[in-house]
């Protein structure tokens, strides 16, 4: 993984031929235990994957084009009550990004739905496309969910981290600055942790993406063609009891060209209480945080008193145990 700094996160092979992807296996439980120190240490990881081809990424970046060259008035047409389910662009605080959230995305019936909002006749090259992206995007999601349960002991009495919705796809599109402006690079995206679960992030090879080391550095990240990125959210680092570390982390935007991502997030179902795995809870690893409505949690994140709050600091605020 490239990097102008010699801070580096870890890359895990995940490639197809791997036979330390073999579930129960003494390299499952190696490839778990790095998985699980990469969480904690840095809140993500770069993992190494085969199993995705690269003409199926590259189609799919063709097909997230052709979504962004739509009328605004059209894109506008994606309307959710959930902040970031929908479509969110034209605002003056963030003017060169604008993103779709599209809900259970890997269920062709669903997207088709959505393909037929933008595209009345249809579109079943992007519909087509974009659901089987999505698809290896869960395979690969699920199976890392697997890892973190295992690495903690905890894979044979849980089914899953949080209970989540079918995958929640954000495709992001950041707008070139105008020539001669802001060189030294503007914010696409502001600082901030996911409020999500976690999330699998790729992009199209222009760089911006950037985070911040637990000691106030700020490193850009540049994911190679067969690289996926993996981030801690805030629900995942409270199910941990704050073991695992968020990432912070933010996107800045120079230089010419045009740049395009798309993020599988794991959204949690309505009513889902956060809280942390009480295996994690233990004397050397006291509960930091209350348990807390999720719904309530993103709301309040929206609020005037949370967005007024650094982003990192939100659930801390929500949920926090005074001492």
């Amino acid at each position: 993984m490239g990097s102008d700094s010699h801070y580096q996160i870890p890359a895990i092979d995940f490639s197809i031929n791997s036979t330390e992807l073999d579930r129960g296996t003494d390299k499952w439980y190696n490839l778990c235990k790095r998985v699980r120190e990469a969480c904690e240490n840095y809140g993500c990881f770069e993992i190494v994957y085969d199993k995705i081809p690269l003409q199926l990424k590259a189609d799919t970046f063709s097909m997230i084009r052709q979504l962004f060259n739509l009328p605004v008035e059209t894109k506008e047409k994606n309307v959710n009550p959930k902040p970031f389910h929908g479509y969110y662009g034209q605002y003056p605080t963030t003017p060169f990004y604008e993103s779709f959230g599209i809900e259970d995305s890997s269920n062709y019936e669903s997207f088709k739905s959505f393909t037929e909002l933008m595209w009345p006749d249809g579109h079943e090259q992007f519909c087509n496309t974009v659901v089987t992206m999505v698809k290896k995007m869960d395979e690969l999601k699920e199976m890392i969910e697997m890892m973190i349960l295992d690495s903690y002991g905890l894979g044979e009495k849980l089914n899953s981290i949080i209970a989540c919705n079918k995958t929640l796809l954000r495709v992001m599109k950041y707008d070139a600055p105008p020539s001669g402006q802001y060189a030294n690079g503007h914010y696409g995206l502001t600082p901030h942790t996911d409020k999500l679960v976690s999330t699998i992030l790729c992009d199209d090879q222009v760089s911006g993406l950037e985070f911040e080391t637990k000691d106030g550095q700020w490193v850009k990240l540049s994911l190679s063609p067969t690289s996926y990125l993996f981030i801690v959210g805030d629900p995942l680092m409270a199910w941990s009891n704050g073991r695992m570390h968020r990432l912070k982390h933010r996107v800045m935007i120079s230089g010419g060209k045009e740049r395009y991502s798309l993020g599988a997030f794991g959204s949690p179902l309505e009513g889902t209480i956060i809280k942390a795995a009480k295996e994690l809870v233990d004397d050397e690893h006291p509960r930091i945080l209350k348990d807390f409505d999720y719904k309530d949690f993103s709301k309040f994140t929206f609020t005037q008193e949370g967005s007024a709050i650094d982003s990192e600091m939100q659930v801390f605020a929500f949920a926090g145990i005074s001492t």
